[in-house]
Parts: structure tokens; C-alpha cells; sequence
């Protein structure tokens, strides 16, 4: 299928660089956040407060057969942070397109989100222990799942998506 994947740890531009993608390519964005938010009418705090981490899961991998089935193309889809995280979802994500890991390091993530309360997986002591932690974690999981990968560390947003339509050609 034509679409455009962005995955990555929280906070490395996924919604920001797959706007602009979006933009430039005239293609539909859609943040897959958003979308469980929308179907769901409530937030993803609240999500994960009530049914916890697992049922979220569960609706990111139903969103997913849901957009294969649709047939939807021509889309910019910007995913949650632990979306490719699951083996079935890395497989769901490369049958919809072209699959870009936005690579950060922790220092750049928590530049980024530092105060940010809608991150739930960051309501903790030690936000940054916990962000290495986690980019240490999912970081084999991303690269396995991506078709590309884009260091967002050093480049401005507009070379991070001038770079990935020369590399979606």
C-alpha cells in the first residue's frame, strides 16, 4: 500500500514531521493517537487508568486490521510510541506502507516532553531514567519494524522531511 509510517519513542516528531510529510506529499494525515481518542471519547490517561496498558494495546492493533481493511491509502499515518512494539503490529504496519523510525536520542526526547502530562508512561520519578529505559527497550523492536530509519537528532524538521520523501521515492 502507499502510505507513510512514522514510528518512534514519544516526543520524536512523529505528529509534527508526519504534518508537514503530509502537507508535502498531499496525502491524509492520521495520528493514530488521535483516532483511538476519537472512537474511544476519552483520553488515553484515561484509557490507560481504567483498562490499563494491555486493552490500549489491544486498540492500536484493531485500528491497525481496520485501516488494511479500508484499503486506505495515501496517507501519513503517525503512530503512539509503543504501536510497533508488538510483533503482529510491526507486521500490520509494514502490509500499510513504508515504515520510517525517527530515531532520538534521550536527551533529545526529554528536551522535548519535559512537563508534558499527557505522557502516562512518564508520570514517574525519574522521567529520564525511565526514557532511557524505554528507548533501550523498544529501540531493537523499531529498527526491526522500519523500512528507513532518520536520525532526528541533528536534523531541522524540514531536512527530516525532505529526507524522507528522497528516501520513499
Amino acid at each position: 500500500m502507499e502510505n507513510i509510517i512514522l514510528i518512534g519513542y514519544m516526543g520524536s516528531g512523529k505528529t509534527t514531521i508526519g504534518k508537514n510529510l503530509a502537507k508535502q506529499k498531499k496525502y491524509k494525515f492520521v495520528d493514530t493517537d488521535e483516532m483511538i481518542v476519537e472512537q474511544q471519547r476519552r483520553s488515553i490517561n484515561e484509557i490507560f487508568a481504567t483498562d490499563g496498558e494491555q486493552a490500549f494495546r489491544d486498540m492500536e492493533t484493531a485500528f491497525l486490521r481496520q485501516l488494511i481493511a479500508e484499503k486506505k491509502e495515501h496517507m501519513v499515518i503517525s503512530t503512539g510510541g509503543g504501536m510497533p512494539l508488538r510483533a503482529e503490529n510491526r507486521q500490520l504496519l509494514s502490509h500499510l506502507g513504508k515504515v520510517i523510525y525517527l530515531k532520538a536520542s534521550p536527551k533529545t526526547i526529554y528536551k522535548r516532553i519535559k512537563g508534558d502530562t499527557t505522557r502516562p508512561l512518564l508520570q514517574c520519578e525519574n522521567p529520564i531514567k525511565r526514557i532511557e529505559e524505554m528507548i533501550a527497550e523498544r529501540e531493537p523492536l523499531y529498527e526491526q519494524g522500519a523500512t528507513i530509519v532518520v536520525d532526528v537528532n541533528v536534523l531541522r524538521q524540514s531536512e527530516v522531511t525532505l529526507e524522507i520523501i528522497e528516501k520513499c521515492q
